[in-house]
């Protein structure tokens, strides 16, 4: 198979759009699409990867947890399975699911062949407990920076096998010929022409939509583009409705929100309200531990009746050098901010944390439309539901990553064609307004962001939610055509931010992270999924 041509990219000035081609394209460079080249690689492909940031930066850099996998003696594949399931409130696509849990232990065997070095203990690795596991589970890497590990690992990897990459590049748009996704086009910072990448296997890997929101534990980089890339080239998106809140992000005056791990709370750590009293006992029946979305409403309910903007997580039950050993980066990280864990509670609030919708995809990551793939926190699989279980994200990266992988170079043992997955009840949303929005709401990132916190955050209503549907209808009608970076990240927000929108207020119940004051408790009626696919494709000829 040839290898890519890989040319400098254009400088700004006008220059015609230059052509690249390879075997499999990938945007992005977390963990799902570093380990799609690396998987990819191996096979002989040609391999060519875009990513809008330096190779090594992305949300997967930064998550602290680890990676869940049944690998302790007293666990098994069916424990996860059943704990995953439980966490998910009845959405979770059980098959895919079941694919997760038995493949992990064999997907972190791959990360160890690729380098990554997790940690041990008696010679074996090191398993934490986070909320709704049922036991020890979570491997981690340097203490509390495990996705550091396996970011810097597989790019390393990456970079020594030679895989063509085109840095700081942002995907604008999907290429398509006869119906089937052909490539992308790339714009490089400061360029004014774009490049063409085309493939007859294209790999959306761009991770979520973190920063729809006003306060979130993502990268400013996670804008939801390959989501909504996807979406406008006539491909489905499913579960939008359902963004994670972390309950525990620390608040630094001036400072973005920084994400306090929940393995700290699988450790021991308390929360505690402004008058110094535990408020999860009586929230869920495991208390601290109890799944995100349980927590995080909680926290919020508890502010609200305290009137306080936080509520507290104590872990000073551990010594300053057990804290510093067993969570380096938060420990140092929270001194830098003025509070000493080992000595005080410290100030964490909700925060938006992880996508769960995005791409449709089947088990093996192919969307519903031909050519077009997509793996991590872009795609929606299944198997979180309507609430992901704690570290299951990373696994969820490679698991899918490596079928993926297998089905694009036929290596699938014989079984059926995948195709696009079964048709499901799919709903569009209004098109845009014609009116501006108000001269008060100029379209704006931070608009948008207050906005969805206040009307689409962790608790709802139909009245908001149709007010916000609307506002981000006339938003996006409004916004000018895309020029910059900056001007493609708010556009693909804006799309998303109206998937989430009309989703939420046609799901009629309360179920996992879908929380709405005026229809409290789950239905049955909506133990479905809703779907979006745009009414015209946008992708180029």
């Amino acid at each position: 198979m040839a290898e890519p041509s890989l040319r400098r990219p254009p400088p700004a000035g006008g220059e015609a759009a230059r052509t690249l081609s390879a075997d499999v394209l990938i945007v992005g460079s977390g963990i799902a699409g570093l380990f799609v080249a690396l998987q990819a690689r191996e096979r002989g492909a040609s391999v060519l990867v875009v990513t809008k940031g330096a190779i090594d930066e992305a949300n997967t850099r930064h998550a602290q947890g680890g990676i869940a996998a049944a690998i302790g003696e007293s666990d098994s594949p069916a424990r996860h399975l059943r704990d995953t399931i439980e966490a998910g409130a009845g959405l979770v696509d059980e098959e895919a699911a079941r694919v997760l849990c038995e493949e992990a232990p064999a997907r972190i065997a791959d990360l160890v062949r690729y380098g990554v070095r997790f940690d041990e203990e008696g010679g074996r690795a090191a398993l934490a407990r986070e909320g709704a596991h049922g036991g020890p589970r979570v491997l981690r890497a340097r203490g509390d920076r495990t996705g550091l590990e396996i970011e810097l690992s597989l790019s390393a990897l990456v970079r020594r096998h030679g895989v063509a990459v085109i840095e700081h590049a942002h995907a604008t748009r999907l290429l398509a010929e006869g119906g089937r996704a052909a490539g992308v086009e790339a714009l490089p910072d400061g360029a004014e022409a774009p490049i063409r990448c085309e493939s007859p296997r294209v790999v959306i890997a761009t991770g979520g939509a973190g920063q729809l929101y006003l306060h979130s534990t993502n990268i400013g980089s996670a804008t939801g583009d390959g989501i909504a890339l996807a979406f406008r080239a006539g491909a489905e998106v499913r579960d939008m409705e359902f963004t994670q809140f972390h309950p525990t992000a620390l608040l630094r005056p001036g400072a973005p929100p920084f994400l306090i791990s929940e393995a700290v709370r699988g450790e021991g750590a308390l929360l505690l309200d402004a008058r110094g009293e535990r408020f999860m006992p009586a929230a869920h029946p495991l208390a601290e531990l109890a799944p995100r979305d349980v927590v995080a409403r909680a926290a919020a309910a508890r502010m609200r009746d305290t009137g306080a903007d936080c509520v507290y997580l104590d872990a000073t039950a551990r010594e300053a050098g057990w804290l510093t050993e067993r969570f380096p980066h938060i420990y140092r990280t929270c001194l830098d901010a003025g509070y000493d864990m080992a000595r005080e509670p410290i100030p964490v609030a909700p925060a938006a944390h992880y996508t769960m919708g995005g791409v449709r995809t089947n088990t093996w990551g192919e969307t519903t439309l031909p050519g077009l793939h997509a793996v991590g926190e872009a795609a929606s699989t299944g198997v979180h539901g309507a609430n992901r279980l704690a570290s299951n994200s990373l696994l969820e990266s490679v698991v899918f990553a490596r079928r993926l992988s297998r089905r694009l170079f036929g290596e699938d043992g014989g079984e059926g064609p995948a195709g696009p997955p079964a048709p499901s009840p799919a709903a569009l949303p209004p098109p845009p307004a014609a009116e501006a929005p108000p001269a008060a709401e100029a379209p704006g990132r931070e608009a948008l962001q207050r906005l969805m916190w206040e009307r689409v955050g962790i608790e709802r209503d139909g009245e908001g939610l149709a007010e916000a549907s609307a506002r981000l209808a006339a938003f996006g009608a409004a916004l000018p055509p895309p020029r910059t970076r900056e001007d493609h990240e708010l556009r693909s927000l804006a799309v998303c931010a109206r998937l989430a929108a009309a989703a939420a207020l046609l799901r009629e119940e309360s179920r996992g992270a879908h929380r709405r004051s005026d229809w409290p408790e789950p239905r049955e009626r909506w133990r479905r999924r809703i779907a979006f696919r745009a009414p015209c494709a946008e992708s180029a000829p």
